[in-house]
């Protein structure tokens, strides 16, 4: 699913259509209907994702998991390693879930300044 139909599920799943959702955040009507053939900026990105208080992975199909923490808290999560219980890929993913929540972390400290 690419991320213009994304994004026009979710407005669905709002009961508004695309054009509807682009006033509402600021855009131009037909604004979303560009995401077709561009790229939208990081920050607008996370403007959307805002709006439907999902994930820019979710957005751009990196993953088809929707939801994020409502109030945007990063939960403790432990994992115990011994060495020889995870896998290299599953110790990557680790590492990259530690790198998402630390630049989740900066992005919210840079939103204060």
């Amino acid at each position: 699913m690419t991320m213009f139909e994304r994004i026009k599920e979710l407005a669905k799943n709002r009961g508004k259509n695309l054009k509807q959702v682009a006033v509402d955040m600021g855009f131009g009507e037909n604004y979303f209907y560009t995401l077709k053939t561009q790229s939208p900026k990081a920050e607008t990105l996370e403007k959307i994702a805002d709006y439907f208080n999902v994930s820019i992975d979710y957005l751009v199909g990196r993953t088809n998991v929707k939801s994020i923490l409502e109030d945007n808290t990063v939960q403790t999560i432990a994992a115990h390693h011994d060495g020889n219980e995870w896998t290299e890929e599953e110790l990557q993913e680790i590492e990259e879930f530690k790198r998402f929540v630390a630049m989740r972390r900066e992005a919210r400290k840079n939103k204060g300044d």
